[in-house]
Order: C-alpha cells, then sequence, then structure tokens
C-alpha cells in the first residue's frame, strides 16, 4: 500500500538505516532555509497545532510493521516540515515505543520550538535529539535560515543548553555551511563558545551536498569545512564517534535482489515518498529501501516521463525528488 506519513527508510550517516514518520504532511516550518532539501517552506509558522492526527500516524506504522519489512536501526521524527510544532508529538513517540518496544526513536528539529519548556519535556521521550544550529550570528541566521517572526537564536542556544541538562539521550548537533552565509570567523567561534558549553554527543559539520532552495546556496570548500571541524573537534563533547550501535551496512545490488518487497506499485510509492521528503541517487533509494538498482530506475523513468520528477547534478551524482506540489 502506499503511505502519506511513513517513508523509508533511508540511510543517514549519523544515526544508520532510518524510518522516517512526517508529522506534517506538507511543508510546514518555523524557518524557509536556503539550503532545505524538500523545497521552499508553504506555511512558515512557530504555532504549534495538529497538524496530523497522532492515530493517522501510528495507524499507518501499524500496517508498515504487520507488512514484514525488515526492521530499521531507528525510527525518524522529520518529514516535510519541523516535527515538533505538531502538539502530539508525545503521542507519537508512546506510540511508536508501544508497536516497536526496542527501537530507538530519533526527532531532527531545527531547535526554534526548545525555546518553550513543553517542548523541551516533550522531548525528553525520545532517545535521539538531532538539533541544527547554524549561526549564532543574528544577521546570518536570518539569512541562511529565514525564520518565523521574532526567532532568536541566542534563545535557541539557551534552550538547547537547558535540554541538555535534563536530557538522558544523546544529542547530536548538525551546523550546515553555506558559502558567504554563515561561514564567518565570528561564528565560528561564536559555535565553538556555545558547543564547548551544550556538550553534545556528536557535532557534524556538513555543507550542501544535495540540492536546496536557492540555487545560489552553495557548499563551502573543503578547506572550510577542516576549519571548522578542527574547531569545533576541540569542544568538549561526551562521546565523540557515538551513534547507534546499529550494525547497519550498505548491500550490494545482489543482496537488495534478496530483499525485494512489494510488486510494482508498491515500490513505486514507496519511491516516490521517499524522495518526496529527501534528494537521492538512484543507488542511494536501492540500498535504503531494499528494492534492486534496475526497478528504481524504471521508477525514477516513469516519474520523469509523467513530469513530476527533478533531476540535479552535483558534483558527480545526479540527485532526484519529487515535490508535493508535482503531485497528482
Amino acid at each position: 500500500m502506499g503511505y502519506r506519513y511513513v517513508f523509508g527508510p533511508v540511510f543517514s550517516g549519523r544515526i544508520g538505516r532510518s524510518l522516517g514518520l512526517d508529522l506534517l504532511g506538507r511543508r510546514v516550518c518555523s524557518m524557509d532555509c536556503v539550503y532545505c532539501e524538500v523545497g521552499q517552506t508553504d506555511l512558515l509558522t512557530a504555532e504549534r497545532d495538529i497538524y496530523v492526527l497522532a492515530a493517522d500516524i501510528l495507524d499507518e506504522l501499524d500496517k508498515w510493521k504487520h507488512e514484514g519489512h525488515e526492521l530499521p536501526d531507528v525510527i525518524t521524527l522529520g518529514g516535510l516540515g519541523e516535527p515538533t510544532l505538531n502538539v502530539e508529538l508525545p503521542e507519537i513517540i508512546r506510540g511508536i515505543k508501544k508497536l516497536f518496544p526496542s527501537m530507538p526513536v530519533a526527532v531532527l528539529t531545527n531547535a526554534t520550538t526548545m525555546t518553550d519548556p513543553e517542548v523541551r519535556k516533550e522531548l525528553l521521550e525520545a532517545d535521539f535529539v538531532l538539533p541544527s544550529m547554524d549561526s549564532l550570528v543574528a544577521s546570518e541566521f536570518r539569512a541562511i535560515n529565514r525564520p518565523s517572526k521574532g526567532t532568536d537564536p541566542t534563545e535557541i542556544a539557551k534552550a538547547l543548553i537547558e535540554f541538555r541538562k535534563e536530557f538522558s539521550g544523546k544529542i547530536f548537533l548538525e551546523v550546515l555551511l553555506s558559502r558567504g552565509y554563515n561561514d564567518s570567523d565570528e561564528n565560528l567561534f561564536l559555535m565553538k563558545d556555545f558547543s564547548t558549553e551544550l556538550a553534545p554527543d556528536r557535532i557534524d559539520v556538513v555543507t550542501l551536498s544535495r540540492p536546496g532552495t536557492l540555487e545560489k546556496a552553495g557548499p563551502v570548500d573543503s578547506e572550510t569545512i577542516g576549519r571548522w571541524k578542527k574547531v569545533l573537534d576541540a569542544a568538549p563533547c561526551k562521546d565523540r564517534d557515538c551513534g547507534p550501535d546499529t550494525g547497519a551496512k550498505k548491500r550490494s545490488g545482489a543482496d537488495v535482489t534478496a530483499h525485494v518487497q512489494g510488486e510494482h506499485s508498491h515500490a513505486f510509492d514507496r519511491i516516490q515518498a521517499s524522495i518526496m521528503r529527501r534528494p537521492q541517487t538512484a543507488q542511494q533509494l536501492s540500498g535504503a529501501l531494499a528494492i534492486p538498482l534496475e526497478r528504481v530506475e524504471q521508477v525514477l523513468d516513469e516519474l520523469e516521463k509523467s513530469g513530476k520528477l527533478h533531476v540535479r547534478q552535483t558534483g558527480n551524482d545526479i540527485y532526484y525528488d519529487c515535490r508535493l506540489d508535482e503531485e497528482s
């Protein structure tokens, strides 16, 4: 069957083979980041609401479970927007743990809502929280993240530090650099002080590797990435190389063939749902979804002929995405 809210799995360098849950159903976010891989935000808001019912998400997840798929390493709350905007977040986390008692739950977040003590309390039920923080320079923050009105990066940083004091799980901080937006020395040394105080379990400094919202938003060079990693690595993170003990392995084409699930329409739905949330190469889709590469390429060809597929090349890699507004 096709799914509206369950997608993937996708491979993550930080948390392994991750099954995604979309808590918004459309591009609802408190930011409109220039690098966002799911496209421009449709509703820019900091208001929490029931954007998707917890019961609907958990019903889909229950059906996914009973279809006999290979289990992922982690279930991740994310999708098309900022998942913590959904006020039914705690019910969703508890429901996941009831369906998969031994499965860790991760939450991808831009951390804007964590200035609310209630959101911080709700996130205590997760096993991994993966916040992003791209700049502590207010002008840079506004330029790269284009947040909803009144959002202050300094207040977000303070909220994360408060959360760290209570959270027993792991925090993986991500800093995404875009050339000319947030790669200044001022930001680097503010981020160093912040990460030292936060003491996350892991810091990832990355740059654009997939197509973003704005064409002019480009990656920084390897020298800049190296310098940032060196400076931020000096912060006393509690476990620099930590991550879930997943044992996740990328499969060869032959291995994938042995894990084929579903018929033609099922593969089509799963591939379309996955690239609607995250641009990926054909090889990434094949490995993460356990669908033979030949079948993935057939689906991508069908999507391209229908006019739904966006194809972009980044370096030597070709990425595919299918935007929500292209759906029929």
